[in-house]
């Protein structure tokens, strides 16, 4: 099966084997990313959730625009698809450099790969300075990683909807997940044909994801009781979401993203980048308690709360409510930078002075 991605997806050949935090390396790898804006040498990261993509303007379409918080006209943006993904990059369900598809053998990863392997893309783009790194869920995973990995890069961060490590409440929803794909006849141990895959096992898995990203009162208000056709809105709901997925999306993939997130755990108090900690007062998954808990232990952070009912997702939905307490957040952390004819000016007055 081939993962649709769009026509000005760029694609970065890394050169040398690729080490991995658990063990092993990679080599051959590949990654698909997309940038909007002039290229400079600073740039605007946009990181992922689980089943996302670099098309960052097709997922989150309300946060691009003039005056929005990416702006191709203000600033360089890039995001790419992370590595065990099928959107392009390095994934179980490509081939290896033996010929033969890596599928269940594809190794672990973790959220700290995923970052390093983009580091290995900005240097690529000569980028050596990100203003902002920003994400939701897993996204907010690789935020919070870049600022404890590359602090000297990072100038600021927003990571949404995230807290410092994978609770015991998110790993038995992923082990939920995990078993309903492992279980279907089709897996087969992850040896599963493209053209045969475990669908009702990954649709399954999602239905289970999709009732932590929304919440009670959004299914109460959307769905009710409505009941057409034989069958509940709410239940309509779940399998068209199941059902798309697997139109979308690699089995072999989600297991080892769900493993990436179950081993993200980073340190809050040595994460010294401003931060703008965003939590969603209806999320089930990572409750807002959880991600003020992770303010609080950030040495500079503020926190806000997006009152909003849909739940985990809403940081897709409520995007004019995002844009403006970004927008702000980058105002008030704001720093005037030099111009290289500042830099020549100062350098010029200091050699006047010193030889005074």
């Amino acid at each position: 099966m081939t993962y649709t991605i769009s026509q000005t997806t760029r694609f970065f050949d890394v050169d040398e084997p690729f080490p991995l935090s658990r063990g092993g390396q990679l080599t051959g790898v590949r990654v698909a990313y997309r940038t909007w804006g002039r290229p400079a040498s600073s740039a605007v990261l946009i990181c992922h959730a689980l089943t996302g993509s670099a098309d960052a303007d097709d997922w989150w379409k309300g946060m691009f625009g003039r005056g929005s918080t990416f702006d191709p006209d203000r600033d360089f943006i890039v995001s790419a698809n992370v590595l065990g993904s099928c959107y392009g990059t390095t994934g179980p369900s490509d081939v290896s450099l033996g010929g033969v598809r890596y599928g269940p053998d594809f190794p672990a990863v973790t959220i700290d790969d995923m970052v390093r392997l983009q580091k290995l893309l900005l240097d690529h783009l000569g980028v050596n300075r990100l203003e902002l790194v920003i994400g939701g869920s897993m996204g907010g995973m690789q935020t919070l990683r870049w600022a404890e990995r590359y602090p000297e890069l990072v100038d600021a961060i927003v990571p949404i909807g995230v807290g410092a490590a994978q609770s015991a409440w998110a790993l038995a929803l992923s082990e939920a997940q995990r078993a309903a794909i492992t279980s279907d006849h089709r897996f087969r141990g992850g040896r599963y044909s493209p053209t045969r895959p475990p669908r009702s096992g990954l649709s399954t898995a999602r239905m289970i994801a999709m009732c932590s990203y929304r919440s009670p009162d959004d299914f109460r208000s959307r769905f009710g009781r409505d009941f057409t056709n034989d069958i509940y809105a709410a239940q309509s709901y779940l399998r068209h979401q199941g059902n798309k997925l697997v139109e979308r999306f690699d089995a072999n993939s989600y297991l080892s993203l769900i493993d990436a997130m179950d081993h993200y755990q980073i340190n809050p108090s040595a994460i010294a980048t401003p931060a703008l900690v965003v939590g969603i007062s209806s999320d089930l998954l990572y409750p807002p308690e959880e991600v003020r808990a992770l303010a609080a232990t950030l040495p500079t952070a503020e926190f806000h709360l997006l009152s909003a009912p849909q739940g985990h997702d809403a940081f897709l939905i409520e995007t004019a409510h995002l844009n403006r307490i970004i927008a702000g957040f980058r105002r008030r952390i704001a720093v005037p930078r030099l111009t290289a004819l500042d830099t020549a000016r100062l350098a010029w007055y200091r050699s006047i002075v010193a030889s005074t």
